[in-house]
């Protein structure tokens, strides 16, 4: 078994750098590595947005979670939808009029130098810690698979999938993940699909039989109106999504820099609308699975672990046969990889842009400290996951969305205030604001918990977002300011 997913990652990373080799040979310069020469297909951003946001934990931990939660989880993927939207016609046309880089470089033009430089660190140790997680599942799984029967330590595997990843992106990097992440959303969405269908075949089911298996499964709940206290309520979650997805796609560097890609806006605004309708569909598939996993063990008398990310895994490697462990190897890591080489790149380019200001040093300068911070952003990631490993949690998708939810609150403000408003503010007390309010949410969320026995869900964004606003209301100046009409 260890030596045919060997095989299936040999021959898989030997395709992906061929593509990086052959998209490189054109350009890879800075100009390449941050924008892709804004020469990028809009179709061909939507199909690889799809793989850099669904990545490997979203391919393990959503069929898992509706064992748990149901199919509650298509509130919040509903309010994703009507986020994308808010994102192609409010943030793109400001990025784009702008002329940005790094989508933080609005918040130098519109605050100041503080409010930049907090902007950025804060999408920096967010999308680490968030990258990191999820690129600790898939090398957990594989780990588990493979490795740990030849007695290769933890740390090594993770050395090596980084490495990997550095290979094929250190030196175009946006430009080849364009193609490379398009190949990787293909090979995930198809291996689900071929998952699927291996399960129903083994419960010698067809596809309708299959389709209204799932219909009338106990899991098939999807909205949860009547319960206000629970964390699976409609208007919780499909608001949450909605500020989720402004914060974690619109208020991302990682997401917006395929976006800036683009000839133009209005590609740019086709690529995200087409990209927010494919969303909801592939989660649905997701799910879907997690029932016929939940129906597949229930009919052969399986016994389940306790932690629902290993469902599907345990599944795959010990019950359903050699196509479906083939299928869930070729579809964790398309789904992981998608993910973990565009936000190497994503940091890469924010650091660069955002930290250090290689724009005001000469090419063949920027180009060695493009790829010196590119190294040490791989090294950061390796530290991260080993971090991670030492903390066990029950679904890794909810500890994401969580600790984002505090993370990215104070984007969420800083932008909500710069855009809504034209009070301008003490630029300097910025960094003491971003900080306070995370740990002022957090103590309203135990409040809350202790006097109403309220559990607070990815509601918390908001909060956070309300009070960073609050804060910057607090330290505005008497001047107004507007926003700068730069164009491109």
């Amino acid at each position: 078994m260890g030596v045919y997913i060997l095989i299936i990652i040999a021959l898989y990373f030997t395709l992906l750098f061929i593509i990086s080799h052959i998209v490189s040979k054109k350009s890879n310069d800075n100009d390449a590595f941050f924008l892709g020469n804004r020469q990028s297909p809009w179709y061909l951003v939507a199909i690889a947005m799809v793989g850099t946001s669904i990545s490997g934990v979203t391919f393990v931990s959503v069929p898992g979670m509706v064992r748990g939660f149901d199919m509650t989880y298509m509130q919040m993927v509903f309010g994703f939808v009507c986020g994308y939207f808010i994102i192609a016609y409010v943030l793109l046309p400001l990025y784009y009029r702008l002329n940005l880089t790094t989508i933080y470089g609005y918040l130098e033009q519109r605050f100041g130098f503080y409010s930049y430089k907090t902007g950025a660190s804060f999408f920096i140790l967010s999308k680490i810690i968030g990258a990191a997680a999820r690129l600790y599942l898939v090398a957990m799984i594989l780990q588990a698979l493979v490795f740990s029967h030849w007695d290769i330590p933890f740390w090594a595997t993770v050395t090596g999938i980084i490495l990997l990843i550095w290979g094929y992106t250190f030196r175009s990097g946006i430009k080849a993940i364009i193609w490379t992440d398009t190949l990787q959303t293909s090979c995930l969405i198809l291996g689900a699909i071929l998952i699927i269908w291996q399960v129903a075949s083994k419960m010698d089911m067809n596809l309708p039989e299959a389709v209204n298996a799932i219909a009338n499964s106990e899991h098939s709940r999807i909205f949860v109106f009547d319960d206000w206290g629970s964390r699976q309520n409609f208007f919780k979650q499909f608001l949450s999504g909605i500020f989720i997805t402004i914060v974690m796609t619109g208020l991302d560097q990682d997401m917006m820099q395929k976006n800036l890609t683009c000839r133009n806006l209005k590609d740019a605004q086709k690529n995200m609308v087409t990209y927010g309708f494919a969303f909801a569909p592939i989660n649905l598939i997701f799910l879907s699975l997690g029932i016929l996993l939940l129906l597949f063990a229930s009919q052969f008398g399986i016994t389940l672990p306790e932690k629902s990310d290993q469902i599907l895994p345990m599944l795959a490697t010990d019950y359903l046969g050699l196509p479906v462990l083939i299928f869930f190897t070729i579809g964790i890591i398309a789904a992981a990889f998608s993910s973990a080489d565009s936000a190497l790149t994503a940091l890469t380019t924010s650091v660069c842009v955002d930290l250090l200001n290689i724009k005001r040093e000469d090419a063949k300068k920027a180009n060695k400290t493009r790829k010196k911070v590119h190294v040490g952003v791989s090294v950061a990631f390796l530290l991260v996951i080993l971090i991670i490993n030492s903390i066990h949690q029950e679904n890794i998708l909810d500890t994401i969305y969580k600790v984002a939810s505090y993370t990215y609150g104070p984007l969420l403000g800083l932008f909500f205030f710069g855009l809504f408003t034209k009070v301008n503010v003490r630029d300097k007390f910025v960094p003491v604001i971003c900080i306070l309010a995370p740990i002022l949410s957090y103590a309203l969320e135990y409040a809350l918990l202790k006097a109403y026995d309220y559990q607070v869900g990815y509601e918390i964004l908001l909060f956070n977002g309300l009070l960073t606003a609050l804060g910057l209301f607090i330290i505005a100046k008497n001047k107004k300011a507007g926003i700068p009409d730069t164009n491109p």
